[in-house]
C-alpha cells in the first residue's frame, strides 16, 4: 500500500426474502447518518439499483468506517417505496436487520463496521401489506 493511503474493503449484500423476482433492488449504503435512510449521493453515500431476481450487490473499494444500509423492494420500478397512509406497501429491509417499530430504524441501529476484506451483510426484507 502507498504510504498516506486509506485502506479499504470490498462489502458484498446478500438480500434475502423477497416476496418475488418482479421489479427493483433499490440499495442506499451510506457513513452519513443524517443521510439514512434516505440517500443523496455523496463521497459517504452511495445508491445501486438491480433487478430483483438477481444475486448478491457489491461495493467495491470503501473506505474503512461505519456504515449502515436501507433496501427497498420497488416491485412496480416507479423509484420509491409506495405507501398507503404512511405504511409501506413495498418491501423494506436494513442493515444488522434492526426491530421495526414506527417508522425506520436509526443509523445506530443498522451501523456495521467494515475493516477488512471480503466483509458481507445480509439483509432480510420485511412487507407490511
Amino acid at each position: 500500500m502507498l504510504g498516506g493511503a486509506a485502506p479499504v474493503a470490498d462489502l458484498s449484500l446478500d438480500i434475502g426474502g423477497l416476496r418475488s423476482a418482479k421489479g427493483l433492488v433499490r440499495v442506499c449504503l451510506t457513513a452519513v447518518a443524517d443521510n439514512f435512510p434516505k440517500c443523496i449521493d455523496t463521497a459517504e453515500s452511495t445508491r445501486r439499483t438491480a433487478p430483483a431476481d438477481g444475486g448478491a450487490i457489491r461495493f467495491a473499494g470503501l473506505p474503512h468506517g461505519e456504515y449502515a444500509i436501507a433496501v427497498i423492494h420497488d416491485e412496480n420500478g416507479n423509484g420509491k417505496l409506495d405507501t398507503i397512509a404512511g405504511i409501506p406497501r413495498e418491501g423494506f429491509g436494513f442493515s444488522r436487520n434492526p426491530p421495526i417499530r414506527f417508522g425506520p430504524p436509526r443509523f445506530a441501529s443498522a451501523r456495521f463496521s467494515v475493516t477488512g476484506t471480503g466483509e458481507r451483510q445480509q439483509v432480510t426484507m420485511r412487507y407490511l401489506l
